[in-house]
């Protein structure tokens, strides 16, 4: 049986935590992945690992591939990537679609979709979820916005990353309102999960035992399963790191801002990254949170300050 990919070129540009999991379920999908990252030790390990020859820019990577996957950080790092001096857009082959994977508001989507197809490209809304494991097993959650045409043609790669695809609409910055929907439930939660954890120690609990008993409990989430532990071993290296919620929070409050609509929970939140930041922990883990909480009220927590 054949898989997705039969021998056929996929560019990935941004080999970070998510990029390069993706990198490889692709290759694994039976792509030829050429890959791309501004950290030359990392693009040539994955070459090493069985990627295509490691190309010396964005715009070598992209040569001759039937689609471009972008996994950067931010718009800005997207329109830079695909539109700014030296941009891939002009490396394209007609008709190549661009899967845009960076959070971002709705009408960056939209706008980069009509730039790409000035270009003759098909341009993908397609944010991810799930976090670097599920991206190194292909098992991401996809919210995936664009015309039809474009949906088709990404389809074999949709398949090779995911576990769920969700196809959103039509319209390009559909799929990035969704993430920003997620990425509020996501910053609350983890902010959330810090104060409790925090506040536990504070109560003089064990908090191996606080992780066993609330991850079997109504008080249980997502986040507080998957980054609590990251506080309990004192390792803060980032998987996600605080400044991710600090622009995604920030594009939630100017989103609601323009909508006229409180929201003064995720704004809650925002303050906490944003303090976490300013304390000198912005590329730290996002569970940093519980350090900032821990710092202003005098409690140890395991591992380092």
């Amino acid at each position: 049986m054949e898989t997705l990919g039969q021998g056929r070129t996929v560019a990935v540009i941004g080999l970070g935590a998510m990029g390069y999991g993706m990198a490889a379920s692709l290759r694994r999908g039976g792509f030829t992945v050429a890959a791309f990252d501004v950290r030359p030790e990392v693009t040539r390990r994955f070459a090493e690992e069985g990627g295509m020859a490691a190309p010396p820019s964005a715009q070598a990577a992209v040569a001759g591939a039937e689609w471009v996957v972008t996994v950067v950080v931010n718009a800005d790092q997207t329109h830079a990537l695909l539109f700014g001096e030296g941009g891939v857009a002009t490396a394209l082959q007609p008709g190549a679609v661009i899967l845009s994977c960076a959070t971002m508001a709705p009408e960056r989507a939209r706008e980069f979709a009509a730039a790409a197809a000035r270009h003759g490209l098909a341009y993908l809304d397609c944010p991810i979820s799930g976090g670097a494991q599920r991206a190194a097993e292909g098992a991401l959650t996809v919210l995936a916005s664009g015309a039809p045409e474009a949906m088709a043609k990404a389809e074999p790669v949709l398949q090779a990353m995911a576990a769920k695809i969700y196809r959103l609409g039509d319209e390009p910055g559909i799929g990035a309102a969704f993430k920003m929907v997620n990425q509020l439930l996501a910053g609350v939660h983890i902010a959330a999960a810090s104060e409790a954890m925090v506040f536990a120690k504070r109560l003089g609990l064990d908090l191996r035992r606080v992780y066993e008993v609330i991850t079997a409990s109504a008080g249980n989430s997502w986040m507080f399963e998957n980054r609590m532990p990251h506080v309990l071993d004192g390792d803060y290296t980032p998987r996600s790191a605080v400044d991710i919620f600090t622009k995604d929070l920030g594009i939630v409050s100017d989103m609601a801002r323009g909508a006229k609509f409180p929201t003064p929970v995720a704004s809650a939140a925002l303050q906490m990254f944003l303090m976490t930041a300013a304390a000198g922990m912005g590329r730290d883990d996002d569970a940093s949170v519980a350090r900032l909480y821990a710092s202003v009220s005098g409690i140890d927590l395991p591992g380092p300050p």
